[in-house]
């Protein structure tokens, strides 16, 4: 889970500290479960830079693992005042709170528009981007009536449902979350619906991504962490079987968020999959009151504070960044990954070695490109190329 070990989230990174975080959050194979356990095992992030060339050889790497450099940060910091976004660290109070202790969430977001509205209980809403006529008019439906409730509606600036979900909260507070990076809006046809989102005074975009990144295929179900991550619930309003908006569901139901899922005819390939999750457990939905009825206990209604119990720190407690491995040891811990997922607990039993030892390697690994993190905390080897 993400959460910097010992800290808390009502100061503001200085802006040498948010300069540290950006290099290291751009460092290659730092992903934010590994920033997580690197700023948790060494206390800052610039201590972590200075550990990752080591940790990294020691994990096997055939090469030094590429540190972003000061200037390429110095840059990329100048690039979003130039465009008048921010950079907002998972340790800040501005971050939005119920992505930060989801699995994965980003260290580093870069914001565009207004921050109030990330503070917002949020309620997603994703679906086709061949969406219908009858599949637009609902999603309005149920955007208009959670924003009027007082939530703010996040998605993913795609088009259809997308594009029908923002506009339909552009004056009670909506949430764009971008595959690229916030200067390389994706698609082109939404330009505009950005602008409105961001400029209109009651919405902002997001983005994990650094400026200028062109989004690609592998991007768009990182997006969609972050949009099931940002809302309390969400709401699947036409989806054919085999569709992102699907994985945005299983993702949100992995981070035990409420599913919800629009009912349609059993002849629109468009609704299979979301007739698929209703018979799967997800909440048979027809208007926004069935939205905010089940989402009440959570927050005691859209106004009332959200709390987020903060989890245990990324790393075993007791990581100490003195722990000694020896070689045998690092390789019992390597030949316990496989290509199936483990939970690490059982690497720990298996290898009968202290926790401490076993999150130490299994960073080195990751540093080195040895090993592939999954949600739950899972763990196996990288699939070979």
């Amino acid at each position: 889970m993400t959460g910097v070990a010992g800290s808390r989230h009502d100061k503001p990174l200085t802006d040498q500290q948010r300069l540290s975080w950006l290099r290291l959050a751009r460092c290659e194979n730092v992903g934010p479960v590994t920033f997580d356990n690197l700023i948790a095992r060494f206390g800052s992030a610039d201590a972590a830079l200075d550990a990752l060339p080591e940790l990294s050889r020691r994990g096997g790497a055939g090469r030094s693992v590429r540190l972003c450099s000061i200037e390429d940060a110095e840059r990329e910091l100048a690039r979003a005042r130039q465009l008048g976004c921010r950079l907002i660290a998972s340790c800040e109070p501005d971050y939005p709170p119920a992505l930060r202790w989801t699995d994965a969430a980003p260290p580093v977001l870069a914001m565009r528009g207004d921050p109030a509205v990330l503070q917002k209980p949020s309620v997603s809403i994703v679906g086709s981007r061949n969406a219908s006529v009858t599949g637009r008019k609902i999603t309005h439906g149920l955007a208009a009536g959670v924003g009027s409730a007082g939530y703010s509606v996040t998605s993913g600036l795609a088009r259809g449902i997308d594009a029908a979900a923002h506009s339909a909260a552009l004056t009670t507070g909506t949430i764009a979350v971008m595959a690229g990076g916030l200067d390389r809006p994706y698609p082109p046809q939404n330009i505009d619906l950005l602008g409105d989102i961001c400029d209109g005074g009651q919405g902002a975009a997001v983005s994990e991504m650094p400026f200028g990144w062109e989004p690609r295929a592998r991007d768009f179900p990182r997006r969609n962490r972050i949009v099931a991550g940002l809302g309390l619930g969400l709401v699947v309003v036409e989806a054919a079987r085999k569709s992102g908006s699907l994985i945005s569901a299983r993702l949100a139901g992995e981070l035990g968020r409420l599913v919800f899922a629009v009912p349609g005819s059993p002849m629109d390939p468009r609704a299979k999959g979301t007739n698929d999750l209703i018979k799967d457990g997800a909440i048979l939905t027809t208007g926004a009151d069935d939205i905010l009825q089940a989402l009440a206990p959570l927050t005691g209604g859209p106004q009332g504070e959200l709390n987020f119990a903060e989890p245990e720190d990324a790393e075993d407690p007791e990581a100490d960044t003195v722990v000694s491995v020896s070689q045998d040891d690092r390789t019992r811990i390597a030949d316990a990954l496989g290509p199936t997922p483990v939970d690490i607990d059982d690497i720990i039993r298996h290898t009968d070695l202290p926790p401490s030892e076993v999150y130490l390697v299994l960073l080195e690994l990751d540093l080195a490109g040895r090993l592939e993190r999954h949600p739950g905390g899972m763990v196996s080897k990288p699939p070979v190329t």
